[in-house]
């Protein structure tokens, strides 16, 4: 009796599952993270012949489910990245997050925009498009680099895996502005008109973001008060340590920001943050972000499966080497030579401004951008090589990223313990969380306040 889809896609979901629990201890101390895994297994599959009944993998003619499907990750990512993060909002402690974001965020999309429009011969509002689709350093991907579970000591993250979280976390967000500004474009017959610049910048640059940080905000500090401070006992649900109320608090906030037209992405990582700040060492917190954590990977499981499938019938058949050349530049000196001025002169010591700089992670954020855009613009004889040109990019950061996360977190550890003189016994357990999950507490952050040259009463 031959396999069934439903059963093929049910066992590949099951052990999808299996390994999104067991890689992440299995490969801690290796060169190869758990997305280069999935994303393997997802091109062998369907590239070898197995004769499997798997269902066909391509995101141009399935837009819908493609943008869904990332949404939800990005999403559970967001809030995942924001609950972890114990350095508390300000102006000075978040300085290298505002550098990436207001300096090197632009300065890349620009420069890559260019990039593209000469090397590709493409139209501005095509260039411009991919541009702010490669744009985030993605917070799915980048929890190979990202600061490990919440703790009550707010000095427990270095530089590098706290600039790489929350650039992820808000960056995410902020792209959405420009790759409106490419529907737009587009949609005014690639003219750059004064009128539609003017209500670009106002709807969907300022107000947009300034409802999706209310909106987020503003849950968080509810449903924090309520969680923690509840008249009724029963709706303090931190003394029941309820893990799922961490998807209500992710699903509420993006509705409702979505739903008065702000930026879902922002108010989810807004939610997240202002909801860390209520009782900022509570154990709750742990049990909230474990919980959207194994969500995020099991989606990131699937995604990065369907991925590799994608690559196996054919999503990079329109990739030319000026397509490859795009994506290769933006690895190697877009996002690096835009980071490093950007942050010159900050609380990064050199070697962390090098690795942060190296480290921008592309992945599931710019699929669900490039899917968000093909489905509401016109960019028909241009899809099939945007899909090829992003899935390259994407690829080419899976492998170079995943396999040089695990050894350059683990020096900058080594390095940071011998600045903090913490005893070399503790080595080989901070080395075994490296680019991990549980590779945070790495005990950098003995020195973080003469780094960040800010005290915590000076925080605003």
């Amino acid at each position: 009796m031959p396999i069934t889809t439903t059963g093929a896609v049910y066992g590949c979901l099951g052990v999808g599952a299996l390994l999104a629990a067991v890689l992440p201890r299995l490969l801690s101390r290796r060169p190869v993270s758990p997305p280069m895994v999935f994303l393997a297994s997802g091109l062998l599959v369907y590239a070898l012949p197995l004769h499997l009944p798997l269902p066909q993998v391509d995101p141009t003619e399935h837009g819908a489910w493609a943008e869904h499907l990332t949404e939800l990750c990005v999403i559970a990512s967001l809030m995942g990245a924001g609950l972890a993060i114990n350095r508390p909002f300000g102006r000075r402690s978040w300085r290298t997050t505002w550098r990436l974001l207001g300096v090197a965020m632009p300065l890349a999309i620009g420069a890559t925009a260019l990039v593209a429009f000469l090397l590709l011969d493409w139209p501005p509002h095509v260039a411009l498009l991919l541009a702010a689709v490669l744009a985030p350093t993605d917070p799915v991907l980048a929890s190979e680099v990202r600061v490990g579970e919440p703790s009550d000591d707010e000095y427990d993250e270095d530089e590098v895996r706290f600039a790489l979280t929350s650039e992820a976390g808000l960056n995410d967000g902020l792209a959405f502005p420009f790759v409106l500004a490419a529907l737009a474009l587009g949609a005014a017959g690639r003219v750059w008109s004064p009128d539609w610049i003017v209500h670009w910048a106002w709807s969907d640059v300022l107000l947009r973001l300034s409802v999706g940080v209310a909106v987020g905000v503003a849950t968080g500090l509810l449903l924090g008060r309520v969680l923690f401070h509840a008249v009724a006992k029963p709706l303090r649900l931190a003394e029941h340590g309820e893990g799922f109320v961490a998807l209500a608090v992710t699903l509420t906030s993006y509705g409702l920001a979505e739903s008065l037209h702000g930026y879902g992405f922002l108010a989810v990582f807004a939610a997240a943050c202002t909801l860390r700040s209520r009782e900022r060492g509570h154990e709750y917190h742990r049990v909230l972000h474990e919980f959207i954590e194994q969500m995020e990977r099991l989606l990131m499981a699937v995604l990065l499966f369907a991925t590799g499938a994608f690559i196996a019938t054919g999503a990079l058949a329109h990739l030319t080497w000026r397509g490859a050349a795009v994506g290769l530049l933006l690895h190697l000196l877009i996002r690096p030579s835009t980071s490093w001025l950007a942050l010159l002169r900050g609380p990064a010591s050199r070697k962390e401004r090098l690795v942060t700089s190296f480290l921008g992670i592309r992945g599931i954020g710019s699929f669900f951008y490039l899917a968000y855009a093909c489905e509401r613009g016109d960019f028909g004889p241009w899809e099939d090589e945007l899909w090829a040109v992003v899935v390259f990019t994407v690829l080419v950061s899976v492998v170079v990223h995943g396999a040089a996360a695990t050894p350059i977190t683990a020096h900058l550890d080594r390095r940071n313990r011998a600045k903090s003189g913490a005893p070399a016994s503790t080595a080989p357990e901070a080395e075994a969380g490296a680019g991990t999950e549980a590779g945070a507490e790495t005990g950098a952050g003995a020195d973080r306040l003469g780094r960040d040259g800010s005290a915590p009463h000076e925080r605003v």
